[in-house]
Protein backbone atom coordinates (compact mmCIF):
# COMPACT_ATOMS: atom_id res chain seq x y z
CA UNK A 1 0.00 0.00 0.00
CA UNK A 2 2.77 2.63 0.91
CA UNK A 3 4.70 1.62 -2.05
CA UNK A 4 1.16 2.56 -4.40
CA UNK A 5 0.99 5.68 -2.69
CA UNK A 6 4.63 6.52 -3.22
CA UNK A 7 3.51 6.19 -6.69
CA UNK A 8 0.61 8.29 -6.67
CA UNK A 9 2.63 10.94 -5.27
CA UNK A 10 5.42 10.98 -7.44
CA UNK A 11 2.74 10.76 -10.66
CA UNK A 12 0.95 13.73 -8.84
CA UNK A 13 4.28 15.17 -8.79
CA UNK A 14 5.10 15.11 -12.23
CA UNK A 15 1.80 16.16 -13.05
CA UNK A 16 1.92 19.42 -11.43
CA UNK A 17 5.23 20.33 -13.30
CA UNK A 18 3.66 19.61 -16.75
CA UNK A 19 0.74 21.37 -15.96
CA UNK A 20 2.90 24.59 -14.54
CA UNK A 21 5.09 23.87 -17.80
CA UNK A 22 1.58 23.85 -19.90
CA UNK A 23 0.41 27.05 -18.32
CA UNK A 24 3.69 28.78 -19.14
CA UNK A 25 3.66 28.15 -22.33
CA UNK A 26 0.45 29.38 -22.74
CA UNK A 27 1.29 32.70 -20.70
CA UNK A 28 4.43 32.88 -22.62
CA UNK A 29 2.56 32.77 -25.91
CA UNK A 30 0.06 35.27 -25.57
CA UNK A 31 1.33 38.70 -27.53
CA UNK A 32 3.43 40.94 -26.11
CA UNK A 33 1.93 44.22 -24.45
CA UNK A 34 4.10 46.49 -25.88
CA UNK A 35 2.23 46.94 -29.19
CA UNK A 36 -0.60 47.39 -27.23
CA UNK A 37 0.57 50.45 -24.74
CA UNK A 38 1.94 52.28 -27.67
CA UNK A 39 -1.16 51.91 -30.03
CA UNK A 40 -3.09 53.37 -26.33
CA UNK A 41 -0.52 56.10 -25.78
CA UNK A 42 -0.87 57.10 -29.43
CA UNK A 43 -4.67 57.24 -28.67
CA UNK A 44 -4.04 59.34 -25.26
CA UNK A 45 -1.96 61.81 -27.26
CA UNK A 46 -4.84 62.00 -29.82
CA UNK A 47 -7.32 62.80 -27.13
CA UNK A 48 -5.14 65.18 -25.27
CA UNK A 49 -4.37 67.03 -28.76
CA UNK A 50 -7.84 67.57 -29.91
CA UNK A 51 -8.63 71.38 -27.25
CA UNK A 52 -11.53 71.94 -25.77
CA UNK A 53 -14.75 73.01 -27.93
CA UNK A 54 -14.73 77.21 -28.08
CA UNK A 55 -17.39 79.25 -27.96
CA UNK A 56 -19.32 79.51 -31.26
CA UNK A 57 -18.83 82.95 -30.94
CA UNK A 58 -15.11 83.27 -30.38
CA UNK A 59 -14.37 80.85 -32.59
CA UNK A 60 -13.04 83.47 -35.12
CA UNK A 61 -12.29 86.09 -32.64
CA UNK A 62 -9.15 87.90 -34.05
CA UNK A 63 -10.42 87.59 -37.78
CA UNK A 64 -11.42 90.04 -39.99
CA UNK A 65 -12.26 87.63 -42.67
CA UNK A 66 -13.15 84.04 -42.83
CA UNK A 67 -9.54 82.02 -42.93
CA UNK A 68 -9.25 79.06 -44.72
CA UNK A 69 -6.63 77.73 -42.57
CA UNK A 70 -8.30 78.55 -39.35
CA UNK A 71 -11.70 77.43 -40.74
CA UNK A 72 -9.83 73.71 -41.17
CA UNK A 73 -8.47 73.79 -38.04
CA UNK A 74 -11.69 74.78 -36.50
CA UNK A 75 -13.75 71.90 -38.25
CA UNK A 76 -10.88 69.41 -37.41
CA UNK A 77 -11.85 70.38 -33.42
CA UNK A 78 -15.78 70.42 -33.12
CA UNK A 79 -16.83 68.09 -36.08
CA UNK A 80 -18.12 65.21 -34.25
CA UNK A 81 -17.63 62.98 -36.99
CA UNK A 82 -14.25 63.25 -35.95
CA UNK A 83 -14.59 62.16 -32.10
CA UNK A 84 -16.78 59.44 -33.10
CA UNK A 85 -13.70 57.98 -35.17
CA UNK A 86 -11.59 58.22 -32.44
CA UNK A 87 -13.68 56.35 -30.40
CA UNK A 88 -13.80 53.81 -32.89
CA UNK A 89 -9.91 53.59 -32.29
CA UNK A 90 -10.40 53.14 -28.56
CA UNK A 91 -13.29 50.50 -28.74
CA UNK A 92 -10.89 48.71 -31.05
CA UNK A 93 -7.74 48.81 -28.84
CA UNK A 94 -10.17 47.44 -25.71
CA UNK A 95 -10.99 44.39 -27.43
CA UNK A 96 -7.08 43.43 -27.14
CA UNK A 97 -7.19 42.80 -23.25
CA UNK A 98 -10.31 40.71 -23.85
CA UNK A 99 -8.78 38.06 -26.40
CA UNK A 100 -5.81 37.66 -25.22
CA UNK A 101 -7.24 36.72 -20.92
CA UNK A 102 -8.12 33.31 -20.02
CA UNK A 103 -10.76 32.05 -18.83
CA UNK A 104 -12.55 32.82 -15.65
CA UNK A 105 -11.96 29.15 -13.75
CA UNK A 106 -14.12 27.19 -12.58
CA UNK A 107 -14.87 26.46 -8.85
CA UNK A 108 -17.08 23.51 -7.84
CA UNK A 109 -18.50 21.93 -4.69
CA UNK A 110 -20.03 18.76 -3.50
CA UNK A 111 -21.08 16.12 -0.86
CA UNK A 112 -22.35 12.80 -0.70
CA UNK A 113 -25.92 12.63 -1.29
CA UNK A 114 -26.69 10.39 1.60
CA UNK A 115 -24.70 12.17 3.56
CA UNK A 116 -27.09 15.41 3.12
CA UNK A 117 -29.15 15.59 6.42
CA UNK A 118 -27.90 12.41 8.07
CA UNK A 119 -25.45 11.95 11.27
CA UNK A 120 -24.34 9.07 10.56
CA UNK A 121 -23.00 9.18 7.12
CA UNK A 122 -19.75 11.31 6.60
CA UNK A 123 -20.75 14.30 4.06
CA UNK A 124 -17.23 13.82 2.56
CA UNK A 125 -17.41 17.28 0.47
CA UNK A 126 -15.24 17.19 -2.41
CA UNK A 127 -14.03 20.66 -3.87
CA UNK A 128 -12.89 20.76 -7.83
CA UNK A 129 -11.13 23.80 -9.52
CA UNK A 130 -10.30 24.36 -12.84
CA UNK A 131 -8.37 26.30 -15.22
CA UNK A 132 -9.08 26.50 -18.86
CA UNK A 133 -6.13 27.60 -21.15
CA UNK A 134 -6.14 27.53 -24.98
CA UNK A 135 -3.33 25.62 -27.14
CA UNK A 136 -0.29 27.90 -26.99
CA UNK A 137 -0.26 30.65 -29.38
CA UNK A 138 -3.63 31.43 -29.87
CA UNK A 139 -4.14 33.82 -27.73
CA UNK A 140 -1.00 35.47 -28.81
CA UNK A 141 -3.07 34.85 -32.36
CA UNK A 142 -6.19 37.00 -31.08
CA UNK A 143 -4.17 39.33 -29.39
CA UNK A 144 -2.35 40.20 -32.94
CA UNK A 145 -6.03 40.45 -34.86
CA UNK A 146 -7.23 42.51 -32.24
CA UNK A 147 -4.20 45.27 -32.92
CA UNK A 148 -4.16 45.15 -36.42
CA UNK A 149 -7.51 45.87 -36.25
CA UNK A 150 -7.20 48.67 -34.00
CA UNK A 151 -4.23 49.91 -36.41
CA UNK A 152 -6.65 50.69 -38.64
CA UNK A 153 -9.42 51.88 -36.44
CA UNK A 154 -6.39 54.75 -35.79
CA UNK A 155 -5.86 55.13 -39.96
CA UNK A 156 -9.88 55.22 -40.57
CA UNK A 157 -9.02 58.78 -37.89
CA UNK A 158 -6.59 60.07 -40.34
CA UNK A 159 -8.99 59.45 -42.98
CA UNK A 160 -11.85 61.10 -41.50
CA UNK A 161 -9.77 64.68 -40.63
CA UNK A 162 -8.49 64.46 -44.46
CA UNK A 163 -12.33 64.10 -46.13
CA UNK A 164 -13.32 67.17 -43.51
CA UNK A 165 -10.03 69.43 -44.19
CA UNK A 166 -10.97 68.89 -47.98
CA UNK A 167 -14.87 69.82 -47.09
CA UNK A 168 -13.98 72.71 -45.55
CA UNK A 169 -11.25 74.14 -47.95
CA UNK A 170 -13.54 73.73 -50.77
CA UNK A 171 -16.45 75.28 -49.07
CA UNK A 172 -13.87 78.31 -48.27
CA UNK A 173 -13.81 78.83 -51.92
CA UNK A 174 -17.38 78.56 -52.61
CA UNK A 175 -17.83 81.08 -49.73
CA UNK A 176 -15.67 83.41 -51.17
CA UNK A 177 -16.65 83.07 -54.52
CA UNK A 178 -20.37 83.77 -53.89
CA UNK A 179 -19.43 86.95 -51.85
CA UNK A 180 -16.87 88.03 -54.41
CA UNK A 181 -19.47 87.45 -57.18
CA UNK A 182 -22.02 89.62 -55.33
CA UNK A 183 -19.73 92.16 -55.17
CA UNK A 184 -18.84 91.87 -58.72
CA UNK A 185 -22.41 91.72 -60.19
CA UNK A 186 -23.42 95.01 -57.63
CA UNK A 187 -21.35 96.61 -59.55
CA UNK A 188 -22.44 96.13 -62.60
CA UNK A 189 -25.88 96.79 -61.64
CA UNK A 190 -24.68 100.01 -60.93
CA UNK A 191 -22.83 100.51 -64.38
CA UNK A 192 -26.37 99.55 -66.05
CA UNK A 193 -27.88 101.71 -64.07
CA UNK A 194 -25.53 103.99 -65.44
CA UNK A 195 -26.28 102.79 -69.34
CA UNK A 196 -30.22 103.37 -68.72
CA UNK A 197 -29.89 106.94 -67.46
CA UNK A 198 -27.60 107.82 -70.61
CA UNK A 199 -30.13 105.62 -73.07
CA UNK A 200 -32.69 107.91 -71.47
CA UNK A 201 -31.46 110.96 -71.89
CA UNK A 202 -30.52 110.01 -75.46
CA UNK A 203 -34.10 108.56 -76.31
CA UNK A 204 -35.22 111.81 -74.46
CA UNK A 205 -33.36 113.80 -77.21
CA UNK A 206 -34.16 111.81 -80.30
CA UNK A 207 -30.83 109.85 -80.62
CA UNK A 208 -31.98 106.99 -79.94
CA UNK A 209 -35.11 104.62 -80.36
CA UNK A 210 -37.29 103.78 -77.33
CA UNK A 211 -35.75 99.83 -77.33
CA UNK A 212 -32.58 100.98 -75.77
CA UNK A 213 -33.85 102.38 -72.24
CA UNK A 214 -36.26 99.19 -72.35
CA UNK A 215 -33.30 96.83 -73.07
CA UNK A 216 -31.21 98.49 -70.62
CA UNK A 217 -33.96 97.32 -67.96
CA UNK A 218 -34.31 94.02 -68.87
CA UNK A 219 -30.59 93.91 -68.14
CA UNK A 220 -31.32 95.69 -65.10
CA UNK A 221 -33.60 93.05 -63.57
CA UNK A 222 -31.70 89.91 -64.92
CA UNK A 223 -28.94 91.76 -62.71
CA UNK A 224 -31.19 92.06 -59.41
CA UNK A 225 -32.29 88.58 -60.24
CA UNK A 226 -29.01 87.01 -60.26
CA UNK A 227 -28.08 89.24 -56.79
CA UNK A 228 -30.76 87.25 -55.11
CA UNK A 229 -29.62 83.70 -56.44
CA UNK A 230 -26.10 84.47 -55.54
CA UNK A 231 -27.09 85.68 -51.81
CA UNK A 232 -29.69 82.37 -51.27
CA UNK A 233 -26.16 80.44 -52.97
CA UNK A 234 -23.77 82.38 -50.09
CA UNK A 235 -26.31 81.59 -47.37
CA UNK A 236 -26.49 77.78 -47.78
CA UNK A 237 -22.70 77.87 -48.64
CA UNK A 238 -22.13 79.57 -44.76
CA UNK A 239 -24.81 76.95 -43.55
CA UNK A 240 -22.66 74.16 -44.87
CA UNK A 241 -19.98 75.46 -43.11
CA UNK A 242 -21.59 75.67 -39.94
CA UNK A 243 -22.56 72.34 -39.97
CA UNK A 244 -19.41 70.97 -39.94
CA UNK A 245 -18.55 73.68 -37.48
CA UNK A 246 -20.89 71.48 -35.07
CA UNK A 247 -23.29 74.85 -34.72
CA UNK A 248 -26.56 76.30 -35.96
CA UNK A 249 -26.96 77.01 -39.66
CA UNK A 250 -27.83 80.23 -38.62
CA UNK A 251 -25.34 81.20 -37.01
CA UNK A 252 -23.05 84.29 -38.24
CA UNK A 253 -19.64 83.62 -40.04
CA UNK A 254 -16.97 86.29 -40.65
CA UNK A 255 -16.85 88.04 -44.27
CA UNK A 256 -15.42 86.31 -46.85
CA UNK A 257 -12.36 87.94 -47.53
CA UNK A 258 -11.91 90.74 -51.18
CA UNK A 259 -9.25 88.37 -52.93
CA UNK A 260 -8.86 84.68 -52.70
CA UNK A 261 -6.13 83.71 -51.84
CA UNK A 262 -5.10 80.28 -53.95
CA UNK A 263 -1.92 78.20 -54.71
CA UNK A 264 -0.21 79.32 -57.97
CA UNK A 265 2.81 76.44 -58.12
CA UNK A 266 1.86 73.84 -60.40
CA UNK A 267 2.32 70.26 -59.53
CA UNK A 268 4.86 67.69 -59.82
CA UNK A 269 4.55 65.03 -62.20
CA UNK A 270 2.12 62.19 -61.52
CA UNK A 271 4.97 59.46 -61.51
CA UNK A 272 6.44 61.23 -58.90
CA UNK A 273 3.62 61.92 -56.34
CA UNK A 274 1.92 58.41 -56.38
CA UNK A 275 4.46 56.68 -54.62
CA UNK A 276 4.07 59.74 -52.11
CA UNK A 277 0.84 59.16 -51.98
CA UNK A 278 0.80 55.47 -51.85
CA UNK A 279 2.97 55.84 -48.85
CA UNK A 280 0.60 58.82 -47.47
CA UNK A 281 -2.96 58.21 -47.83
CA UNK A 282 -3.80 56.39 -44.25
CA UNK A 283 -6.91 54.67 -46.46
CA UNK A 284 -4.63 52.86 -47.82
CA UNK A 285 -2.48 51.91 -44.93
CA UNK A 286 -6.18 51.18 -42.93
CA UNK A 287 -6.50 48.43 -45.90
CA UNK A 288 -2.88 46.96 -44.96
CA UNK A 289 -3.60 46.60 -41.30
CA UNK A 290 -6.79 44.95 -42.18
CA UNK A 291 -4.94 42.51 -44.64
CA UNK A 292 -2.78 41.31 -41.18
CA UNK A 293 -5.82 41.21 -39.29
CA UNK A 294 -7.39 38.55 -41.55
CA UNK A 295 -3.87 36.72 -42.16
CA UNK A 296 -3.78 36.58 -38.64
CA UNK A 297 -7.26 34.86 -38.32
CA UNK A 298 -6.51 32.61 -41.02
CA UNK A 299 -3.85 31.56 -38.98
CA UNK A 300 -5.30 31.05 -35.84
CA UNK A 301 -8.31 29.41 -37.65
CA UNK A 302 -5.23 26.56 -38.64
CA UNK A 303 -4.62 26.40 -34.99
CA UNK A 304 -7.86 25.28 -33.82
CA UNK A 305 -6.82 21.78 -35.32
CA UNK A 306 -5.13 21.68 -31.52
CA UNK A 307 -6.66 20.75 -28.58
CA UNK A 308 -7.49 23.32 -25.78
CA UNK A 309 -6.25 22.29 -22.47
CA UNK A 310 -8.10 22.55 -18.94
CA UNK A 311 -6.10 22.03 -15.38
CA UNK A 312 -8.12 20.18 -13.23
CA UNK A 313 -7.56 20.07 -9.06
CA UNK A 314 -9.51 18.63 -6.41
CA UNK A 315 -9.89 17.81 -2.95
CA UNK A 316 -11.90 14.71 -2.31
CA UNK A 317 -12.96 13.51 1.53
CA UNK A 318 -14.41 9.99 0.25
CA UNK A 319 -10.48 9.06 0.18
CA UNK A 320 -9.37 7.30 3.17
CA UNK A 321 -5.88 8.02 2.86
CA UNK A 322 -5.24 11.97 2.83
CA UNK A 323 -2.41 11.78 0.17
CA UNK A 324 -5.25 10.45 -2.19
CA UNK A 325 -7.35 12.95 -0.98
CA UNK A 326 -6.01 15.84 -3.54
CA UNK A 327 -5.65 15.35 -7.19
CA UNK A 328 -4.06 16.83 -10.39
CA UNK A 329 -5.28 16.32 -13.91
CA UNK A 330 -5.38 17.97 -17.24
CA UNK A 331 -8.66 17.46 -20.14
CA UNK A 332 -8.19 18.51 -23.11
CA UNK A 333 -11.03 18.19 -26.05
CA UNK A 334 -10.43 16.00 -29.02
CA UNK A 335 -10.86 18.25 -32.48
CA UNK A 336 -13.12 15.50 -34.36
CA UNK A 337 -15.34 18.36 -35.82
CA UNK A 338 -12.76 18.43 -38.95
CA UNK A 339 -16.17 19.41 -40.96
CA UNK A 340 -16.22 22.76 -39.09
CA UNK A 341 -12.76 23.90 -38.70
CA UNK A 342 -12.15 23.10 -42.79
CA UNK A 343 -15.02 25.41 -43.11
CA UNK A 344 -13.50 28.06 -40.51
CA UNK A 345 -10.41 27.92 -42.38
CA UNK A 346 -11.68 28.84 -45.60
CA UNK A 347 -13.80 31.70 -44.14
CA UNK A 348 -10.82 32.73 -43.29
CA UNK A 349 -9.20 32.62 -46.21
CA UNK A 350 -11.93 33.75 -48.42
CA UNK A 351 -12.45 37.19 -45.71
CA UNK A 352 -8.10 37.60 -46.78
CA UNK A 353 -8.82 37.30 -50.30
CA UNK A 354 -11.36 39.91 -49.99
CA UNK A 355 -9.19 42.08 -47.90
CA UNK A 356 -6.15 41.91 -50.16
CA UNK A 357 -8.69 43.06 -53.03
CA UNK A 358 -9.93 45.68 -51.02
CA UNK A 359 -6.35 46.96 -50.54
CA UNK A 360 -5.34 46.66 -54.28
CA UNK A 361 -8.98 48.45 -54.85
CA UNK A 362 -7.70 51.33 -52.64
CA UNK A 363 -4.62 51.57 -54.50
CA UNK A 364 -5.80 51.86 -57.29
CA UNK A 365 -8.51 54.60 -56.49
CA UNK A 366 -4.54 56.88 -54.91
CA UNK A 367 -3.27 56.16 -58.55
CA UNK A 368 -6.37 57.49 -60.00
CA UNK A 369 -7.07 60.01 -57.90
CA UNK A 370 -3.28 61.42 -57.94
CA UNK A 371 -3.25 61.70 -61.70
CA UNK A 372 -6.43 63.17 -62.21
CA UNK A 373 -5.82 66.02 -59.23
CA UNK A 374 -2.67 66.75 -61.43
CA UNK A 375 -4.30 66.68 -64.87
CA UNK A 376 -6.96 69.03 -63.35
CA UNK A 377 -4.92 71.10 -61.16
CA UNK A 378 -3.08 72.01 -64.30
CA UNK A 379 -5.98 72.86 -66.39
CA UNK A 380 -7.45 75.14 -63.58
CA UNK A 381 -3.95 76.96 -63.76
CA UNK A 382 -4.09 77.02 -67.30
CA UNK A 383 -7.90 78.83 -67.12
CA UNK A 384 -7.29 80.96 -64.38
CA UNK A 385 -3.99 82.52 -66.39
CA UNK A 386 -6.57 82.39 -69.66
CA UNK A 387 -9.13 84.42 -68.04
CA UNK A 388 -6.79 87.12 -65.99
CA UNK A 389 -4.47 87.35 -68.87
CA UNK A 390 -6.56 87.24 -72.01
CA UNK A 391 -10.42 87.42 -71.56
CA UNK A 392 -10.38 89.73 -69.05
CA UNK A 393 -8.28 92.78 -70.27
CA UNK A 394 -9.89 91.99 -73.75
CA UNK A 395 -13.60 92.16 -72.16
CA UNK A 396 -12.79 95.54 -70.26
CA UNK A 397 -11.63 97.37 -73.41
CA UNK A 398 -14.55 96.16 -75.22
CA UNK A 399 -16.99 97.81 -72.80
CA UNK A 400 -14.63 101.17 -72.73
CA UNK A 401 -15.06 100.71 -76.87
CA UNK A 402 -18.86 100.06 -77.35
CA UNK A 403 -19.25 102.84 -74.28
CA UNK A 404 -17.25 105.48 -76.80
CA UNK A 405 -19.13 104.55 -79.45
CA UNK A 406 -22.56 104.71 -78.29
CA UNK A 407 -21.91 108.33 -76.61
CA UNK A 408 -20.54 109.46 -80.23
CA UNK A 409 -23.38 107.69 -81.68
CA UNK A 410 -21.03 105.21 -84.09
CA UNK A 411 -22.33 102.07 -82.64
CA UNK A 412 -25.88 101.31 -81.08
CA UNK A 413 -26.61 100.39 -77.60
CA UNK A 414 -27.25 96.81 -78.23
CA UNK A 415 -23.34 96.64 -78.87
CA UNK A 416 -23.06 97.99 -74.86
CA UNK A 417 -25.12 95.63 -73.23
CA UNK A 418 -23.62 92.69 -75.38
CA UNK A 419 -20.09 94.06 -74.14
CA UNK A 420 -21.08 94.71 -70.63
CA UNK A 421 -22.94 91.16 -70.50
CA UNK A 422 -19.74 89.79 -71.95
CA UNK A 423 -17.74 91.81 -69.10
CA UNK A 424 -19.84 90.50 -66.63
CA UNK A 425 -19.71 86.69 -67.11
CA UNK A 426 -16.03 86.99 -67.61
CA UNK A 427 -15.07 88.56 -64.41
CA UNK A 428 -18.06 86.07 -62.97
CA UNK A 429 -15.66 83.22 -64.64
CA UNK A 430 -12.59 84.24 -63.46
CA UNK A 431 -13.79 84.25 -59.91
CA UNK A 432 -14.78 80.70 -60.90
CA UNK A 433 -11.50 79.51 -61.98
CA UNK A 434 -10.11 81.03 -58.78
CA UNK A 435 -11.98 78.96 -56.80
CA UNK A 436 -12.01 75.80 -59.04
CA UNK A 437 -8.31 76.17 -58.54
CA UNK A 438 -8.51 75.90 -54.85
CA UNK A 439 -11.02 73.01 -55.28
CA UNK A 440 -8.51 71.22 -57.52
CA UNK A 441 -5.71 71.57 -55.27
CA UNK A 442 -7.75 70.31 -52.40
CA UNK A 443 -8.52 67.45 -54.28
CA UNK A 444 -4.69 66.75 -55.29
CA UNK A 445 -3.94 67.20 -51.50
CA UNK A 446 -6.26 64.61 -50.57
CA UNK A 447 -4.87 61.76 -53.11
CA UNK A 448 -1.69 62.62 -51.61
CA UNK A 449 -2.63 61.96 -48.02
CA UNK A 450 -2.03 65.94 -46.73
CA UNK A 451 -4.81 68.24 -45.33
CA UNK A 452 -5.43 70.66 -47.64
CA UNK A 453 -5.16 74.46 -47.11
CA UNK A 454 -2.50 74.22 -44.79
CA UNK A 455 0.64 74.45 -46.62
CA UNK A 456 -1.13 77.23 -49.47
Amino acid sequence: MRANIARWSAARGTAAIMLLGLFAMVACSTATPGRYRSLSEDWQRSEADAPAADLDDRLFEGFEHLDREALIARVLERNPTVRAARYAWRAALERYPQVTSLDDPMLGAGVAPRSIGSSTVDDAPKFDLSQKLPFPGKLALRGEAALAEAEAASHDVEAVRLRLATMASQLFDDYTLAARSLAINAQHVALLEDFQQIAAVRYEAGEASQQDPIKAEVELTHALHREIVLSTTQRIVAEQINALLHRTPSHPLPPASDRNLVPTDLPESADQLIEQALASRPERAAAAARVTAEQTKVDLARREYFPDFTLVGSYNRLWQEPDLQPFVGVQFNVPLQLGRRKAAVNEAKARLVSARSQQNAIEDEVRLAVQTGVDRLEEAHHVEHLVRDRLLPAARDQVDAARAGFETGRNSFLALIDAQRNLLNTELGYEEALANLGRRRADLDRALGRLPGLTW
